[in-house]
């Protein structure tokens, strides 16, 4: 009896010796799973993005099949993209504590704190260091103790760091004019560099003409203000100075001015001028941006193309 009980126990030890060893090697992982699983998992989807950094906080969530910040609409895109990389993120490599040290902690470096939701149910909780250190521009933990490393998204060899941003206004569509027809007054065009070129469009009696000028084509000015229905900008950048090539001012039906200025904007290696964007700087928007000449060029029209 003593042999067959102790038969049975060496084999129910060897069944938990087996059954531990499954599940370690399911989950393993080289660095230790409970600091290195960065990705994230849902059972359906995530529907809850809060990023912090330092007193700077913000949300994006998903209501009624939408994302919203703020309560507001954001750049659809852009979120989408974020959670591709919150469920493919890979770690790349380990960063050593003396990199960590030069580059984040003797640097000051505040991380975002970034935590997932599916519903009420937190996914992960994380820390982005957002720095230009290296190639791919960041370097996550996953909590403060926690050793640190540089993370990617496989086949996407670049910065996913700088989606883990804390301003709202990052989030909002890039949009310079969303106006209907019906919402325009008048539109003029100043070009700085060949004033005999400006033009003004007004409102008269549900149509539109442009202003002193006769013999314009009434179907070009009709499709000339059907482009302000959308013009976007790419991106936002850092305050300039000098005399602008154009100014755009639109004046809505409920008073309010829209001007736009726009600048040549320079490459900034070579040091020429850049053919594909320009800067602008709208009355809605505090920041410089960077616009492209194919989001913007329907806009910059001569008077004579309003001619047959």
């Amino acid at each position: 009896m003593n042999k067959i009980v102790f038969r049975n126990t060496i084999i129910s030890a060897l069944l938990i010796v087996a059954l531990f060893a499954i599940v370690v090697l399911r989950d393993r992982s080289p660095y230790g799973k409970n600091q290195s699983l960065f990705a994230v998992a849902p059972k359906n989807e995530i529907t809850r993005i809060d990023l912090a950094q330092n007193d700077k906080r913000m949300s994006l969530v998903k209501e009624n099949g939408a994302w919203l910040v703020d309560g507001k609409e954001t750049r659809k895109s852009a979120v989408l993209y974020l959670v591709r990389i919150l469920t493919e993120m890979q770690i790349k490599s380990p960063v050593s504590d003396e990199i960590f040290r030069e580059e984040i902690t003797e640097k000051s470096l505040l991380p975002v704190k970034v935590k997932v939701y599916e519903g009420s149910r937190v996914l992960r909780t994380f820390l982005v260091y957002r720095t230009g250190s290296n190639t791919f521009g960041n370097i996550m933990k996953m909590s403060g103790r926690s050793r640190p490393f540089i993370v990617y998204v496989p086949g996407y060899e670049e910065d996913i760091g700088y989606l883990f941003n804390t301003d709202e206004l990052f989030w909002q569509p890039f949009t310079i004019f969303n106006l209907l027809p019906s919402e325009i007054t008048s539109v003029t065009v100043e070009n700085h560099a060949d004033t005999a070129s400006s033009f003004r469009i007004i409102s008269s009696g549900g149509s539109f003409m442009l202003d002193g000028i006769s013999g314009w084509d009434s179907t070009l000015v009709k499709r000339y203000i059907s482009y302000f229905t959308w013009i976007p900008f790419e991106n936002r950048a850092s305050n300039l100075t000098g005399e602008p090539l154009y100014t755009i001012t639109v004046k809505r039906s409920s008073g309010e001015d829209i001007a736009l200025e726009l600048w040549e904007r320079y490459e900034n290696q070579s040091g020429g001028i850049d053919s594909d964007r320009l800067y602008g700087k709208v009355t809605s928007i505090d920041d410089l941006l960077i616009i492209r000449y194919f989001d913007i060029d329907p806009l910059l029209k001569k008077r004579a193309y309003f001619y047959q």
